[in-house]
């Protein structure tokens, strides 16, 4: 199979698979009913994920794209923004109060980073050619 998630399931399953279903036969059909479960599961969430997004509401559709805006946001403030900011008011107003620290950096780099990589495994499939337009249609 070549979906990476699917293979790491079966990886652990097959050790303790190999003891609990003797025979050959009845492994490999435990594991192809397995394999559909996991991708029917997935196709699930695949039309939920097409009826968010084809929802006229932006409180609905709009929350990924809302999310990705306030990651770039915030992660701007945190490491040029606030920096900038504060040496300009130190240049020209000193007396000013310095500007507060905002914290959660550690969570913010976490969700940007799980945001990229998802949208970094959609290029590596462009690069390899599995596209969209690729995938058998029913």
């Amino acid at each position: 199979m070549a979906i990476p998630f699917i293979d790491s399931v079966l990886d652990i399953i097959r050790g303790p698979l190999d003891k609990l279903i003797p025979d050959k036969d009845q492994q490999r059909a435990f594991a192809h009913e397995l394999e559909m479960t996991i991708l029917r599961s997935g196709m699930g969430q695949l039309e939920v994920n097409k009826a968010e997004a084809s929802h006229p509401s932006l409180f609905v559709s709009g929350w990924r794209p809302f999310v990705g805006w306030v990651c770039g946001v915030a992660l701007f403030w945190h490491f040029i923004g606030f920096d900038l900011l504060n040496w300009v008011r130190g240049l020209y107003w000193p007396d000013l109060l310095p500007l507060p620290v905002l914290g959660g950096a550690d969570t913010l780099v976490t969700v940007l980073l799980s945001m990229l990589g998802l949208g970094g495994l959609r290029t590596v499939e462009k690069l390899k050619g599995v596209d969209r337009t690729s995938w058998p249609r029913n």
